[in-house]
């Protein structure tokens, strides 16, 4: 594994690159996102979603939460969100809100688990958007710890963790942890709580009613 230090607010272009390159070839990397560490793969590979269920240890019956660069790049990759989403995410991206949306039939397998759907969201964190960007797609997001562990804002310990099982740590220093996105699925025709997080239900409900 290669440890790279980034400046988690303005990382410089050759890490973003390195980290790029790496998903595109099918690797499998570590970076920090608004809260933790996520371990970042490409979503459409295959072989790449199979390096993250065996680095994290974990069940390929459990659906893989994904980021992007913009709600443009959502839309390129997964198709276009419904009114609801779009009013939510115009909302709320960049930020805590993951949309559940329709897997498109691209996305590998493994990513909706077999559900139909996929959540996506635009985080805050710098560097995470930046390595969407020059990936040119949105990438896996799942917690940056071995399966049943907790998740972790330190690299030193996704690096003492799954040092051996990924290819790139791009290391932003600790992050702020905190509460997880809340999780909403916007593809029927009123959205659904499906995880409570940072945004309060009642606060989505009076931004659809302000819509």
């Amino acid at each position: 594994m290669r440890r790279v230090f980034v400046n988690p607010e303005a990382p410089h272009r050759d890490a973003v690159q390195e980290a790029a390159t790496l998903i595109r070839r099918g690797g499998l990397i570590a970076l920090p996102t608004d809260t933790l560490y996520g371990l970042a793969a490409d979503p459409f590979r295959r072989d790449a979603l199979a390096r993250v269920f065996e680095g994290k240890g974990r069940s390929a019956e459990q659906a893989l939460p994904l980021i992007a660069f913009d709600i443009a790049q959502v839309t390129a990759s997964l198709g276009r969100l419904t009114p609801i989403g779009e009013r939510l995410a115009a909302a709320y991206w960049p930020g805590p809100l993951t949309l559940l949306v329709a897997a498109p039939p691209a996305v590998a397998l493994g990513v909706s688990a077999g559900t139909g759907r996929v959540g996506v969201r635009v985080p805050a964190a710098t560097v995470a958007r930046a390595v969407c960007r020059a990936a040119g797609r949105p990438v896996t997001a799942t917690s940056a710890n071995i399966s049943g562990q907790p998740a972790t804002a330190d690299p030193d310990e996704v690096e003492r963790t799954l040092g051996a099982r990924i290819d790139l740590l791009l290391d932003g220093g600790p992050t702020r942890g905190g509460a997880p996105s809340t999780i909403v699925d916007v593809t029927e025709a009123a959205p659904r709580l499906v995880r409570a997080g940072v945004i309060a239900w009642d606060e989505i409900l009076a931004c659809m009613d302000r819509a």
